[in-house]
């Protein structure tokens, strides 16, 4: 009997999201959104694999042409020795195309712009990084998002139970 050979989109345990930061979408307006690889050591990839890592402080800053990603917090690999093993929160380099980090040292350099991580997520074998230019919210902004969610949270209760008759 023949073997079924296994597609590229099968992706298998390594599908999906694997980190998110909720409190940026809440403290930031993120305008535009990028996606990118980062450089991780072989200790770093296992202990993403085990979902040991942390994105909620996390924040990108272009340096001399390079971007790096500050705050991400992946814990040490439990099984590796002390010689093999990475620091915690040390930065990281994001892989990007040149216009996206002219782009990127551009925005950010404008008056409240930052660069927060966003997510983390798996696209086959790889890990990458959602980033976003981000302006920050003031308390009138943020409240009118919660008013925003919680009418659309009600419209969407009466539709369900005006449906259930």
């Amino acid at each position: 009997m023949a073997q079924k050979k296994k597609k590229k989109s099968d992706k298998g345990s390594n599908s999906g999201e694997i980190s998110k930061n909720r409190k940026a979408l809440r403290d930031y307006t993120i305008s535009t959104k990028f996606e990118a690889g980062i450089e991780l050591k072989g200790t770093e990839v296992k202990s993403i694999r085990q979902g040991m890592i942390n994105i909620a402080d996390s924040f990108a800053r272009v340096e001399n042409g390079q971007v790096f990603l500050y705050g991400c917090d992946i814990q040490p690999w439990q099984t590796a020795g002390e010689w093999f093993n990475h620091a915690s929160k040390r930065p990281r380099r994001l892989l990007l195309n040149k216009k996206e980090i002219l782009k990127l040292d551009y925005e950010s350099g404008q008056k409240g712009c930052t660069i927060p991580g966003l997510r983390v997520y798996w696209v086959g074998r790889r890990v990458k990084v959602e980033i976003g230019i981000g302006k920050g919210k003031d308390f009138a902004d943020k409240r009118h998002d919660l008013k925003a969610k919680t009418e659309l949270r009600e419209a969407a209760r009466e539709m369900a139970r005006f449906n259930r008759r």
